[in-house]
């Protein structure tokens, strides 16, 4: 292979052959060619460079200052790269690679330059540290629908980031990602793919770092958490929530963009490029969630935390299977899992936690057969929990319910009994599960009351108050309308229970059939037992509540149509009996309520108090007593 590039002394094949000119001398002028041609533009932007020029090659960029230069240097570096490989392939020894291998080396350290100060010069607009803290501020400040109608906008916000251009004093284009890439490809062409990635990576994994940071993103360990005050770890779990949308759908998938952009010509290498940038960062992020849900002071309260972490992940699923679709990167796409499986577990054991402090609950029975402050409790948790019904039905969609109640299967009804086993009817059922459970535990504590109207009127209460959080809440898409119904109708019998039970006495004491004539002294009588019967009655009630305003008129009016009615029936037949038969002393002690009275005094059950504010000023008293039965007739 001796005098391969020597053309005063061709070599001669050891064949015989009627070829004018062997291969070899075409291989030496092409790369005196290529040498001749990529050594003036080369030279010229030679870092090292001795000539009054290297302090200006220096200083100045290629590809911002003299963009034509830049087409020519990096297509001088290719035709030189596939000059180089031409006769490599016919003679390896060539004293002209040693020349171009050099001339190379001044080539690929100014495309380094060019790369690091591009790189550097657009840390912020490439990517996205300005994107992202933008994103950031903007959900900070606004409601969630904007938050939705921003997120939705991310990819064509990276996107159009990506293709925006500036524009040179002479009106040309200039794309920062063409330039990157122009020089990856001819960096990976000349077989410095390596180096290139470095550089990329090193610049690149900062901005990351430094925007998770920005965007309140922290690394912890589990040791460090479970000694945090819960307080301080919910700030972590809400800077988190904040962070996580924008780490996600901005910073890392604007990252991923732009890696595949970058190093298109090159699978192996944009896929270690991005698993080096991105992946620590991202396993930091996505491990957080599950730590806080090993949290070992968990409790009913915190529920809605732990929810908020699993939602949010469980709605970023396919944007982090897309970004971290790489086999190098699958770690990712674990840890997610992970953490999400953990925050089921969670949510799972607090919901459980949630039954068994109901079933347990040992607090005494209200005043007045009013609402049970674990009825409140009970209901406002579960509105809650209906806002989460997504994360809530992919959580309790396997875990069966056992039911095992003294009240009717007719309380479990759920409004999706077409498809039981769909995630939708899972959460319902959960949650009419777990008010069966509060009225299981209602049920027993009416016991305690010692007068069953009361006890009745306990249960009424307490359901009509369930029934309204139900109608008032998602609950009521959760549990549908045959569940409402049902339910409705049963406060309607607790208090029909009520007012037979409550007002019998009274409504026994007058005669069924009005039509039927009794003596003065069984008029007398009937008059007397219902003067008792009503005082007895208003006197027990007085302290008893109605809270719900609607169904406390209802019942009123209802009262009123009963006893009112039935007492001025017989009262307008019998009065003149009464009056004839005694003096006006007498009449008062028989007949002690004229009609409008019974109006007025059932007008004050039922706040709880004894009396009404309108009540007290039209009987010009203050509160009602005993001794208000014994005012004089009117």
């Amino acid at each position: 292979m001796t005098g391969f590039f020597s053309s005063s002394k061709p070599a001669h094949s050891s064949h015989n052959s009627s070829s004018p000119s062997p291969p070899h001398t075409f291989s030496e002028t092409l790369m005196e060619d290529s040498l001749k041609n990529a050594e003036a533009i080369i030279k010229r932007w030679d870092l090292d460079n001795g000539s009054s020029n290297s302090s200006y090659c220096t200083i100045s960029n290629l590809f911002r200052d003299n963009r034509a230069e830049a087409k020519q240097f990096v297509d001088a570096v290719i035709d030189l790269q596939h000059a180089m490989r031409f006769v490599i392939k016919e003679s390896s020894s060539s004293q002209q690679l040693v020349r171009a291998q050099k001339l190379m080396q001044i080539a690929i350290k100014r495309l380094e330059k060019e790369f690091r100060t591009i790189l550097a010069g657009n840390r912020y607009f490439l990517d996205s540290e300005s994107t992202a803290s933008r994103e950031y501020s903007n959900r900070s400040s606004t409601g969630s629908d904007e938050d939705q109608a921003s997120e939705d906008d991310n990819t064509v916000d990276i996107q159009a980031r990506f293709s925006e251009v500036s524009i040179t004093e002479e009106g040309e284009k200039i794309s920062v990602t063409a330039d990157l890439r122009a020089i990856a490809d001819c960096m990976i062409d000349a077989g410095y793919g390596k180096e290139c990635a470095q550089i990329y990576q090193l610049n690149r994994k900062s901005v990351i770092d430094e925007t998770l940071y920005c965007l309140g993103i922290e690394s912890f360990n589990i040791s460090v958490i479970q000694k945090m005050d819960w307080d301080v770890l919910e700030k972590k779990i809400k800077s988190w929530l904040s962070a996580v949308k924008v780490a996600v759908c901005t910073l890392l998938y604007g990252e991923r963009i732009l890696c595949d952009q970058v190093f298109a010509v090159s699978d192996n290498i944009r896929e270690s490029c991005f698993s080096e940038i991105a992946k620590d960062s991202a396993l930091a992020l996505f491990t957080f969630p599950e730590m806080v849900a090993k949290y070992k002071k968990l409790s009913i309260e915190k529920m809605f935390r732990i929810l908020d972490l699993y939602d949010v992940i469980s709605e970023l699923w396919s944007e982090i299977e897309l970004i971290f679709g790489f086999d190098s990167t699958a770690v990712v796409r674990s840890q997610a899992m992970s953490s999400m499986e953990k925050l089921r577990e969670a949510a799972r054991a607090i919901l459980s936690e949630f039954e068994s402090a109901i079933k347990k609950d040992s607090s005494k029975v209200v005043s007045g057969g009013g609402i049970h402050p674990l009825t409140r409790y009970v209901m406002n948790y579960l509105v809650f929990l209906s806002d989460y019904s997504g994360p809530i039905s992919e959580i309790v969609a396997d875990v069966p319910v056992s039911v095992k109640s003294p009240l009717p299967e007719s309380y479990l009804l759920s409004p999706i009994a077409d498809d039981e086993n769909s995630p939708a009817c899972a959460v319902s059922v959960r949650l009419a599960w777990l008010i069966l459970v509060l009225l299981c535990k209602l049920d027993g504590k009416a016991g305690f009351y010692g007068d069953v109207p009361l006890s009745y009127l306990f249960l009424a209460n307490n359901l009509n108050y369930v029934v309204s959080k139900v109608r008032e809440s998602s609950l009521k898409l959760l549990l549908g309308s045959i569940w409402l119904s049902n339910h409705e109708a049963k406060v309607e019998q607790y208090m029909e229970n009520y007012k037979r039970m409550g007002w019998s006495k009274v409504l026994a004491s007058l005669p069924e059939n009005l039509t039927v004539e009794i003596s003065p002294a069984e008029v007398n009588q009937c008059f007397c037992k219902f003067n008792s019967g009503f005082e007895e009655a208003y006197r027990k009630q007085n302290s008893w509540v109605i809270p719900d305003p609607k169904l406390r008129d209802e019942v009123k009016i209802s009262l009123a149509k009963k006893i009112v009615t039935a007492y001025r029936a017989f009262y307008e037949k019998n009065w003149e009996t009464v009056s004839r038969s005694g003096s006006g002393g007498e009449v008062e002690s028989i007949v002690r309520f004229v009609p409008d009275d019974l109006q007025n005094y059932l007008s004050d059950l039922f706040y709880g108090t004894g009396f009404s504010e309108n009540s007290s000023t039209s009987h010009g008293s203050s509160s009602r007593s005993t001794s208000t039965f014994s005012s004089p007739l009117r």
